[in-house]
């Protein structure tokens, strides 16, 4: 039983076979009230070109669409079996209002200031090179762009960290110097009990 429990939850990384479809499943459910409440503190508007890094199994796709109805929406995941569940997940509006790519957070394939929102959720534990991918977000975020981070606060003795290979933890506040020093100006840090946090900045 502890192995399949560190079997399933490593795929929170990289998803893959049956039991990272399982994975996506379980994320898609699991992360609709964070991302919910995160994506309250996100101005909205009709219209809008977003990206979701880290799309997993595409539900915040649907739901960045249902806050801005005639926008397009665009997500990116290192997994191939994510990209598959996302694609299909959205299947009515691919290619149309929904686009979804295999590809890293540090090195995104759209041209600059492309986005006006930019989301990860649950995502930032699992990037080798944090402040590259906030470069690279900053590149692709219009001017007054905003980037929203959302996450399940994990202390860094977590069991996650041992149970998860490659997990990396950061502190709400960790990200937010992070994203001050990358160059995002207004960042604010949300909380809501016990463990749900929103890290947003803003594009000059």
């Amino acid at each position: 039983m502890k192995n399949f429990f560190k079997d399933f939850f490593s795929q929170c990384a990289r998803p893959e076979g049956f039991l990272g479809r399982c994975m996506l499943r379980f994320m898609n459910f699991g992360h609709a009230p964070l991302t919910n409440w995160g994506l309250d503190h996100v101005s909205f508007r009709d219209g809008m070109t977003m990206l979701d890094i880290g799309c997993g199994g595409g539900a915040t796709l649907k739901r960045l669409l249902k806050r801005s109805p005639g926008g397009k929406v665009y997500g990116i995941d290192i997994s191939e079996e994510s990209v598959a569940k996302a694609r299909n997940v959205n299947k009515q509006l691919l290619g149309c209002q929904v686009f979804v790519e295999q590809g890293s957070a540090d090195s995104l394939p759209w041209e600059k200031q492309m986005f006006d929102v930019v989301t990860a959720v649950e995502t930032v534990y699992f990037c080798p090179d944090l402040p590259k991918c906030f470069q690279e977000v900053k590149r692709v975020l219009k001017p007054g762009g905003q980037f929203a981070i959302m996450l399940e606060v994990i202390e860094g003795d977590s069991m996650w960290t041992n149970v998860v290979e490659g997990m990396a933890v950061y502190s709400p506040e960790q990200l937010k110097d992070m994203l001050e020093q990358a160059g995002f100006s207004d960042v604010e840090v949300f909380r809501k009990k016990p463990s749900y946090a929103t890290i947003k900045g803003i594009q000059k």
